[in-house]
């Protein structure tokens, strides 16, 4: 996997060894990161099951201010930490080792103006238990964007207290474009 765009355009990315964690393709990275470039340049971005990553950093490279990577999975944390070395990445980035759930619990860090939900297919219960965690909107800041990446058959439950913006189907995918109520922060 490469990074598609912006000042580390071309450059390769570890990959975690563990069968847990899916990388998104560069046809997803590509249309998701062409709807988003008017908000991406100087955002604070927060990547949760980030597994390698790769949406994070693409970010960091087209213009992102800061970047946080959070996942629990050790293999994960380790890829995101070689990359974010081999990038020169260090003083933009901040990877934690945490379960999400847990992580926004307590504070989530933030406030954030692009967030970017991609749990394994195989969890995506724990799509709509984050899209409903009550830390989630307390760490984004006024206008952010949640993106979500979910099987098309399968979609999560939106929360009350957030709107779908945009949808847009990638083969059996879906990319989901949430925005919270600022009541809920």
């Amino acid at each position: 996997m490469r990074v598609i765009a912006g000042e580390l355009k071309g450059r390769r990315l570890v990959q975690p060894s563990a069968a847990t964690t899916r990388a998104a393709t560069d046809r997803v990275r590509e249309s998701l990161f062409a709807m988003l470039d008017p908000v991406v340049v100087g955002s604070r971005v927060l990547d949760l099951f980030a597994g390698a990553g790769s949406l994070g950093i693409e970010a960091l490279s087209r213009g992102a201010a800061r970047a946080t990577f959070v996942d629990k999975d050790r293999a994960a944390v380790a890829a995101i930490r070689r990359n974010v070395a081999a990038l020169g990445l260090g003083g933009r980035a901040t990877v934690v080792a945490a379960d999400v759930l847990r992580h926004l619990a307590a504070g989530g860090g933030g406030p954030y103006d692009l967030v970017f939900c991609d749990p394994p297919f195989a969890a995506q219960e724990l799509l709509s238990a984050t899209l409903a965690h009550e830390g989630l909107p307390r760490a984004l800041a006024a206008e952010a964007l949640v993106v979500a990446r979910v099987l098309r058959k399968h979609p999560p439950a939106v929360p009350a207290a957030a709107r779908v913006e945009r949808e847009k189907a990638i083969g059996e995918e879906t990319l989901l474009f949430l925005r919270y109520d600022a009541a809920s922060r």
